[in-house]
């Protein structure tokens, strides 16, 4: 509740509550999420609105074998009851699997340490065609000196590849670690993100996530419609010619 009532007074609208899955430890399970009004019975409202804020459920899974992967491919009754789905893939083989073929929605990157592997353009690309979304973690850059120069070095490597398609998130385990949304936007430019991009990864790209979720929930796809534009040529030939004719008179 205390972490809660914080994100709401930084300015954030949505939070989600993370279930992580570590398929190294024993006895791990994918349990149904705890329903968000158990937890809160009263959520407070967002600074400048009459929404309260948004909580979410979130089931991130850690994986470090190829048979790990197969739990995503099920179709799990539990796995369709979270609003977001995360995957941490720990080689290169898992991290190219979990961008072309696993229906999740957010990509996590290991910035605690060196990666043993190179960010490969074709499986990133394919990611964000799939709409699919890199996450960030913050935390270790504003913690350690060690941690921050990896986190930056794998971030901008992350960066000259994926077209500032990245989420920077925090998994929070007390609000002293919490930060605003315009100071995260400040290190998303130590990352590599250009102002816009910076911006775009803890506002627009979280939105595209949360609505990347429901979709994989509820749909295959989305249908939308835009308006064309009409052409002058088209204009002038709707025109009455009696109007016409006053027209030019």
């Amino acid at each position: 509740q205390n972490i809660l009532t914080v994100c709401f007074l930084v300015g954030y609208s949505a939070v989600a509550l993370n279930h992580v899955i570590d398929f190294k430890e024993k006895k791990q399970e994918i349990i149904k999420p705890v329903s968000p009004s158990e937890l809160f019975p009263s959520l407070p409202i967002v600074q400048g609105t009459s929404k309260r804020i948004k909580v979410l459920t979130r089931l991130t899974l850690v994986v470090s074998d190829p048979s790990h992967c197969n739990l995503l491919r099920s179709t799990s009754a539990n796995i369709r009851l979270y609003d977001i789905i995360a995957v941490f893939p720990k080689t290169e083989k898992l991290f190219h699997i979990a961008c072309t073929t696993l229906d999740v929605d957010l990509v996590c990157i290991n910035v605690t340490e060196k990666l043993p592997f190179y960010f490969r353009r074709p499986p990133v690309n394919m990611a964000i065609d799939r709409g699919i979304y890199f996450e960030l973690l913050y935390t270790p850059a504003i913690k350690d000196s060690t941690m921050r120069r990896y986190t930056i070095s794998n971030a901008i490597s992350l960066m000259q590849i994926c077209k500032g398609k990245v989420s920077e998130n925090k998994v929070i385990k007390s609000p002293l670690e919490l930060r605003g949304p315009y100071d995260v936007a400040n290190l998303g430019l130590l990352f590599g993100l250009s102002e816009g991009e910076a911006k775009a990864a803890v506002s627009t790209n979280c939105r595209a996530t949360m609505l990347h979720g429901e979709t994989r929930k509820s749909a295959c796809g989305v249908v939308y419609t835009v308006k064309k534009p009409r052409k002058v040529e088209e204009e002038e030939t709707a025109v009455p010619a009696c109007k016409k004719a006053k027209t030019q008179a």
